[in-house]
């Protein structure tokens, strides 16, 4: 009898059959297992190593509530306070209640984009970007070989996640996770190959933060793609970050023809594009940042439009049925949104935020630094544990304080150009079985170090 999803209706992406949802991949990870064979080596138990990503998620939200719990009633019995409670409680209504407003926009962007992106996977583009990137990957994973079916389900997986698109590439991650621990001389020691794959998902390869984007608008900013330069920046920091380290780790041939092509190219080009943003004022910075992220994403849309038109796909049904998919991922969102917001707000109700960000913003200032980059600083300590939680740090700062201010538009940036490296490395790792992940976890937050970083320079280049 053929089991049916737990969540949402599957995705065809490249050909392989997927759930969006993250969540749904560790439901439904037995269902995988009876589909293509088990992808573990203890005889099918591979739900066990995938419960540290689900422990980490339950011990962040609890130990939220319990922080803010200790916050409370050292205001109560300390500052005789004893309004903090109401406070907390308020904002328990609050954030469901902004939970819900947000889902509102959340419904026509998921279902917009997914509408658009069948129509890319029907013509072949997707497949096509694997076909353009695979020579690069075949010499930076030197393990694995040529026409591996590794080296295609990387490169859809990276294609996935630079078009903004991490809950589809997250199946497709697991897959190529699988095909890579085939090459694997251990089973439970992380392969080289499988540290790269894995360091560079977690340096973030999102080009087109739509989800950042889209809560932006939702909460109401004049320009919601403002911060698309900022974040392309940043996030190529991370990247460069996370390919350079594990390069020095397992001494990569950088300078290899097609690895140089590859990287001394696109190092040509973002070394002209920044010589050319440094001859403009923070004025024109914002207004190419504007045009730039608009302009890309609409050229996005239309480029799938032309590229389906002529192949002769059905524009119209391939939307629809993509359209469908979409409104089903963003009802599954709900509970998770309602969980983390309220989480949050708890937290800064009670205090315990704000006593936290004290304390940073009190030695920035004895270092004579600029302060206004604290505020942001929640969504880039929770981001490697929790993608969940970071949107929902991200959500509150622009609530509090303002979606177009300072502290707002760097945690927007911080958001769209980091990665949850805790849960990456929990659930690729432990899919295989991998316990010795040697130099991958090091390097990923090294990674995560430098978008954030960099996020903070860019920030205060482009909105001063």
């Amino acid at each position: 009898m053929k089991r049916r999803p737990l969540v949402g209706a599957p995705l065809s992406f490249g050909g392989l059959r997927l759930n969006p949802l993250k969540d749904a991949v560790l439901r439904q990870r037995h269902d995988r297992c009876a589909t293509h064979g088990s992808i573990t080596h203890n005889g099918g138990h591979g739900d066990r190593r995938l419960r540290p990503a689900r422990r980490m998620l339950n011990r962040l939200w609890f130990g939220f509530f319990l922080t803010a719990a200790i916050a409370a009633l050292a205001r109560w019995l300390v500052g005789d306070d004893a309004g903090v409670f109401a406070a907390i409680v308020a904002s328990l209504f609050d954030m469901a209640e902004l939970s819900v407003k947000v889902m509102v926009l959340l419904f026509g962007t998921l279902t917009l984009w997914l509408g658009f992106l069948r129509i890319a996977e029907q013509a072949g583009v997707v497949d096509g970007l694997a076909r353009l990137f695979g020579p690069l990957f075949e010499r930076l994973m030197p393990g694995v070989p040529r026409g591996h079916p590794a080296i295609g389900l990387i490169t859809l997986n990276f294609t996935a996640n630079a078009l903004g698109l991490d809950n589809a590439a997250t199946p497709i991650g697991l897959r190529a996770m699988r095909e890579l621990q085939t090459l694997n001389a251990s089973q439970d020691t992380a392969s080289n190959a499988q540290i790269l794959f894995l360091v560079l998902n977690a340096s973030s390869l999102t080009l087109l933060p739509v989800t950042v984007f889209m809560y932006r608008a939702q909460a109401g900013a004049h320009d919601p793609t403002l911060v698309f330069l900022p974040i392309l920046l940043a996030h190529f920091a991370a990247n460069l970050t996370g390919l350079l380290s594990v390069a020095v780790m397992q001494r990569l041939r950088l300078w290899d023809p097609v690895v140089l092509v590859w990287l001394g190219g696109g190092g040509l080009l973002l070394s002209a594009f920044l010589a050319f943003l440094f001859s403009l004022s923070a004025v024109a910075l914002a207004s190419l940042s504007s045009l730039l992220g608009n302009l890309v994403l609409f050229g996005v849309i239309v480029a799938f439009l032309c590229v389906g038109m002529w192949k002769r796909i059905p524009l119209f049904e391939s939307f629809i049925d993509g359209a469908k998919q979409g409104f089903d991922v963003a009802k599954d969102l709900l509970p998770y949104l309602i969980a983390m917001l309220c989480a949050v707000g708890v937290l800064r109700a009670s205090g315990a935020l704000g006593y936290a960000l004290d304390g940073v913003r009190w030695l920035a200032q004895h270092a004579g630094l600029d302060t206004r980059f604290v505020d942001a600083l929640p969504t880039a300590l929770v981001k490697p544990l929790s993608g969940s939680a970071a949107r929902a740090m991200l959500i509150e700062t622009m609530n509090h304080s303002g979606v177009d201010s300072f502290p707002a538009l760097l945690a927007a940036t911080i958001q769209g150009s980091t990665e949850t490296t805790f849960y990456v490395i929990a659930v690729y790792f432990g899919a295989v079985g991998i316990r010795r992940v040697r130099h991958a976890v090091g390097c990923a937050l090294l990674a995560d170090l430098a978008g954030v970083l960099a996020s903070i320079a860019v920030c205060y280049w482009f909105f001063g």
